[in-house]
């Protein structure tokens, strides 16, 4: 994790648009390309994680370029407002 990332709050929290830079295979061969603007979560970038080194047999590198900035939190349903956490 950077450091600079840990206790930010990111000042828009929905992505907009296309990317501006990062569509290029810097290393490797192969890429997965995202067709449509949103977020990716630290999950899907482990399954997606998983899943690569699964179909490749671990006969490969795979590098991931992505970071999950936004940290997507909610509250469980019926819930009281305003507390922290025990």
């Amino acid at each position: 994790m950077p450091k600079r990332e840990k206790y930010r709050r990111p000042h828009s929290m929905f992505p907009r648009g296309m990317a501006q830079r990062g569509a290029e295979i810097s290393f490797g061969e192969y890429g997965l390309k995202a067709l449509a603007a949103g977020r990716v979560t630290a999950q899907q970038i482990e399954a997606s994680r998983i899943a690569i080194s699964r179909a490749t047999k671990r006969l490969g590198k795979v590098w991931i370029r992505v970071f999950p900035h936004w940290s997507v939190t909610k509250k469980p349903a019926e819930t009281r407002m305003g507390t922290r956490g025990a």
